[in-house]
């Protein structure tokens, strides 16, 4: 994915939201969410590909694993991985999944950069991997954007001088938020999610503009690279969860429900 916004208030009734964009080039096969892996409650879509995922859902936890590719140095082919199994890993196991990475180099070299995250009701661990080096975090209360650049809102306070905004942070991070949707699973579409919903549709910005969060490009050799695929989780404190899903963005029509038993 190469959006992810995710807000955590512990004390609200629906403590975690997250919305996740996927860019992607617009030939490569996927399939939507459902329980792809047999033996396994996850819940997500499928690169198949390579047979992982960008973002997954454990029903029993409830929990979701999301990774955003990141910038750096890229694995040696010869032994590198798909990223698509790292949020499986986090959905399955929790935490433990991104410390354990944390400490394995060996593995981490396997991949190219990312950002894993992993977010439940009570907290939100992100991993970083740039292809030299890891960092693990957790993002307090409040609302987060992270993008192929990282965690990019709220910018953070020890920014080094001559550091460049990312644009789809300044642009859109204040407007996320600003206003906190209830997320609320016995909600419709557009009571649970309000305001976030035409931010998540492009806020009436071009594809093609710097700090666009959907977008649409033409490569030279024909191929085109855009936002495939959009979701929103709810976590609810009660343990009901509500997993929204967009397989043709910008459309707001193309919103559904995804099952979930």
């Amino acid at each position: 994915m190469c959006t992810v916004v995710v807000s955590l208030d512990p004390g609200n009734p629906v403590p975690l939201l997250l919305l996740g964009i996927r860019d992607e080039f617009t030939g490569r096969p996927w399939q939507p969410p459902a329980r792809h892996w047999p033996g396994s409650p996850l819940i997500g879509g499928l690169d198949s590909e390579a047979g992982g995922t960008w973002l997954a859902v454990h029903p029993d936890v409830p929990r979701v694993g999301c990774i955003l590719n990141g910038r750096g140095q890229f694995a040696p082919p010869e032994r590198r991985r798909s990223r698509g199994d790292l949020p499986l890993r986090a959905a399955a196991e929790g935490p433990g999944a991104l410390a354990k990475l944390h400490q394995d180099r060996d593995t981490l070299t396997w991949y190219d950069p990312f950002y894993l995250v992993c977010a439940d009701r009570s907290a939100i661990q992100l991993l970083g991997w740039n292809g030299r080096e890891a960092a693990l975090s957790e993002l307090g209360p409040g609302t987060h954007l992270l993008t192929n650049a990282g965690h990019t809102y709220p910018p953070a306070t020890d920014g080094k001088p001559g550091d460049q905004p990312d644009d789809k942070a300044v642009r859109f991070g204040p407007k996320f938020a600003a206003t906190r949707p209830s997320g609320d699973p016995a909600a419709s579409l557009a009571g649970a999610w309000a305001d976030w919903l035409p931010l998540a549709a492009g806020d009436e910005l071009p594809t093609d503009e710097p700090g666009a969060i959907i977008v649409r490009r033409e490569l030279p050799d024909g191929r085109i690279y855009g936002s495939t695929s959009e979701t929103l989780v709810a976590l609810a404190a009660d343990g009901r969860f509500r997993y929204d899903f967009q397989p043709s963005p910008p459309d707001p029509a193309g919103w559904y429900s995804v099952g979930t038993t």
